[in-house]
């Protein structure tokens, strides 16, 4: 009786303090504690700085982190989300590719070792991962837009080839078809279960990485899909522009904002300093290390965990590290503020939205037509989209970044659609400049679709303060 009733004492008091420490986790008196590198899952999927979560002051480590969006557990988002009585129509995805190997080396250094095989029992890992890897070795024969055909459908390099994707990066686009999957398929029966070609867009730049990421991530959404009802489309320019992408004014635009990076690097001593150090180290000239873009190289050796390169001169090393990505943070902040870059974004983004309200608007007729679209792109494509959305503090896109636009119909006035915007599993949509006002003026809880489209028709143009009413005219107008 005396153990039973010590036993029951015990027991009340573990609830106790179970519940004392839920409480105070609740009102924010302790914190929840981290994930591994002191990043919570929470944190990782955040896009708009929060001064409860954030480092009061931006932490380059910490961007750094987020920028290699490491797999590590299932992620939570917004996707999806809408009162009971609306009805999804339509999605439409945006995605960067996974995590890849450098588009450059450190001139004079080893290339890292860092293997594009991919392997069941190394991390990161995806139940689906051999699946995949067995599934497109039958799609040898996939009828894709030339020049895709020629391209590999998954890495398999043990030493990777420059701007291959890794098996972090599958794994990564794996782990958001399957979200996606949940949500859209499982959830809101987008597709019907005979899925047609006609009801998936699929469009990917020629390089193996997107058209990689896009296959992980379709995999992801239709497990074991039909070879024959999937076609990928190429994209010659990383803009999506199709035939509209000769615009002289978006290229004055971006020659100036080049500008204004030269010249925020040259006030930076600091940074000078640093690719001086980093330049005698390696034994090579300072104009030419910087050239060779070694911010590129050091993030992929940071997320795969591999030591900076040493010589008999030294180390390149964390500080090193931190400081040219402390610049990048900055750059992006002056860019933010210069708004140079705005002008380029806008005249940018403006062909792949316009395609993607011509789709959306399509869909809203009751045409059952590409209601999945796919576009596996690169961050100078969605960096633009993102900047001519009005969303100014979305973080820069990490890999395997997603922006997904979503309309819905509203079941109790058919006639009326809506849109809604996320990213990285967050609701961004009343961040954008076309519906940042709406709530306060009224009580719907989706920006109406007619905003999105007078945005892209008309909007986008009045923002560069031009008087141009049509793409051809604001891109052929003389520059001031």
């Amino acid at each position: 009786m005396l153990f039973r009733n010590r036993f029951v004492l015990l027991l009340a008091l573990a609830a106790l303090l179970a519940f004392v420490s839920l409480s105070l986790q609740f009102f924010h008196l302790i914190p929840v504690s981290a994930a591994r590198n002191g990043v919570t899952s929470k944190n990782r999927k955040r896009i708009m700085p929060d001064p409860v979560t954030e480092p009061p002051v931006m932490d380059p480590i910490y961007e750094a982190l987020l920028y290699c969006n490491i797999p590590r557990v299932a992620e939570r988002s917004m996707e999806g989300h809408a009162p009971h009585h609306f009805k999804l129509v339509s999605v439409h995805v945006f995605i960067r590719h996974g995590d890849r190997y450098p588009l450059y080396v450190i001139p004079k250094t080893k290339r890292p070792e860092i293997d594009c095989t991919l392997v069941a029992n190394r991390k990161p890992y995806h139940p689906k991962l051999e699946a995949f890897v067995s599934h497109m070795s039958k799609g040898s024969g996939a009828s894709f837009e030339s020049p895709l055909h020629s391209l590999p459908l998954y890495p398999s390099h043990q030493l990777c080839e420059m701007g291959e994707l890794t098996q972090t990066g599958v794994v990564q686009h794996l782990q958001n078809g399957q979200l996606l999957r949940d949500i859209y398929l499982k959830k809101h029966k987008l597709l019907p279960s005979d899925w047609s070609t006609k009801q998936l867009h699929l469009e990917t730049t020629g390089k193996s990485r997107t058209l990689q990421s896009g296959l992980a991530l379709l995999y992801g959404f239709l497990p074991d899909f039909d070879w024959k009802k999937v076609y990928f489309r190429h994209q010659p320019s990383a803009l999506f522009c199709s035939g509209n992408c000769y615009c002289p004014l978006r290229n004055q635009y971006l020659e100036k904002e080049q500008r204004r990076q030269y010249l925020l690097r040259l006030k930076n001593r600091q940074l000078e300093r640093t690719y001086e150090e980093m330049a005698r180290i390696v034994d090579t000239p300072t104009k030419q290390l910087r050239a060779a873009n070694p911010i590129d190289a050091m993030l992929c050796l940071f997320c795969h965990n591999v030591s900076f390169p040493c010589t008999r001169n030294g180390c390149v090393n964390m500080e090193h590290f931190k400081v040219i990505k402390r610049h990048q943070i900055e750059d992006e902040s002056e860019r933010r503020e210069k708004k140079l870059y705005l002008g380029y974004a806008l005249l940018g983004a403006h062909p792949i939205l316009n395609q993607t309200v011509g789709r959306m608007r399509r869909a809203a007729e009751g045409r059952k037509e590409e209601l999945f679209a796919l576009s596996s792109a690169h961050d100078v494509t969605l960096a633009p989209i993102l900047s001519a959305l009005g969303l100014t503090e979305a973080r820069f896109p990490r890999f395997a970044a997603r922006l997904i636009f979503e309309l819905w119909q509203d079941r109790e006035k058919p006639g009326e659609h809506s849109v809604r915007i996320l990213y990285d599993g967050v609701d961004v949509t009343f961040h954008t400049s076309f519906c940042q006002d709406h709530h306060k003026r009224s009580p719907k809880p989706m920006c109406p679709l007619e905003n999105f489209v007078r945005f892209v028709k008309r909007d986008m143009f009045v923002a560069l303060g031009s008087g141009s009413t049509n793409y051809y005219d604001a891109c052929h107008r003389e520059g001031s």
